[in-house]
């Protein structure tokens, strides 16, 4: 039963994915080892969505590191044993809790021993910017806890770019592209363990640098962004626009300071999209939307909310209908509500 449960949710979470995207475009997954230890390192940009994205279309079932302050109550940490996750402390969460991790550590290389597959967000923070982030060293320390209660092991670093058009607006659009696997054995040097954290972490970051978009420098950063914006730069192929980076010149970047804000004319389709689910996008825009702390979140909270209060709002609505009309007028409106959704989120919105 408790199979069957994990994988209801998967294909609910993974229809609701692929239902708030406008398109999800993958890449890679023949790079994937099916019967190996797997450690997933993907950059960090859309909170949740980041997660759900591999979860439901990486073909394994891997743990994942959480920041501990969410296993809270009993109930939760169930839940979220149940899915595979694992708390991680960090000094924010005290001082004292660092040394939870040390039994932290030990089931991961235990989970890895296993040739199971673990994700963890090697940046270990999130963030908007198109740009992959000094990584830290926790991932090389679970690998290297790992290598040393297990001597034989080796474990495939898989490295993950995300791609979001827009991740703050909907719908959205994103490409995932999984890298080679990298083997973690042949970086690493038992006898001189900070050499072999640089290495592992240079290596990944590299490799993540050419599956997304990346603007290194941070003077320029806003003016380089600009610059893509302003000439239409499809920001779902990362190597056609790590090429532009890298050939931009001073001149060229001083002429584009400002972005160019462009007109997508399809005010049309969300004022009928906004009146087809008016309670929802009500209580969405004037409720939720302003409780949202931070834009890395604005996807993850507004997912939840769909995925939650759409079906609610279909099954009132077929409730209403049903009791005012007949129940096949009631079941004809429900499907043409849902097409027409479907189409205007797949062709019509953004």
């Amino acid at each position: 039963m408790s199979g069957f449960i994990y994988s209801l949710v998967k294909v609910i979470v993974k229809t609701g994915l692929y239902g708030y995207h406008k398109n999800i475009t993958i890449s890679g997954l023949e790079h994937i080892p099916v019967d190996q230890p797997v450690m997933f390192l993907p950059n960090h940009q859309s909170a949740l969505i980041d997660v759900l994205l591999i979860a439901t279309d990486c073909n394994r079932k891997p743990y994942f590191l959480t920041r501990s302050d969410v296993f809270k109550g009993k109930f939760l940490k169930r839940v979220f044993n149940y899915f595979q996750m694992l708390p991680i402390y960090r000094m924010r969460d005290g001082r004292d809790t660092l040394s939870n991790n040390d039994a932290i550590f030990n089931s991961c290389a235990e989970i890895l021993n296993r040739s199971e597959a673990l994700l963890l967000f090697p940046e270990a923070n999130h963030s908007l910017q198109r740009r992959v982030r000094p990584l830290s060293k926790g991932f090389t320390r679970i690998l290297f806890r790992a290598f040393e209660l297990y001597p034989d092991l080796d474990v495939q670093l898989i490295p993950i770019g995300f791609n979001y058009k827009n991740a703050v607006h909907f719908s959205d659009e994103v490409s995932i592209h999984y890298g080679k696997p990298i083997s973690a054995k042949s970086l690493y040097n038992a006898g001189d363990l900070n050499t072999s954290s640089i290495t592992i972490k240079k290596k990944i970051s590299t490799s993540l640098q050419q599956l997304t978009t990346h603007i290194p420098s941070d003077d320029k950063y806003e003016t380089v962004i600009n610059r893509l914006i302003n000439e239409k730069s499809d920001f779902l192929n990362p190597t056609v626009n790590n090429d532009k980076v890298k050939s931009y010149s001073k001149q060229q970047l001083s002429d584009s300071n400002e972005v160019v804000i462009l007109n997508e004319n399809n005010d049309f389709f969300k004022s009928v999209f906004s009146i087809l689910n008016f309670p929802v996008v009500f209580i969405w825009r004037s409720w939720l939307k302003p409780k949202v702390p931070e834009d890395e979140f604005m996807g993850t909270f507004r997912f939840a909310f769909g995925l939650v209060s759409y079906p609610i709002y279909l099954l009132l609505l077929f409730i209403i209908l049903s009791s005012l009309f007949t129940l096949s007028i009631a079941v004809v409106v429900i499907v043409l509500l849902t097409i027409v959704n479907v189409l205007l989120v797949k062709y019509g919105l953004r």
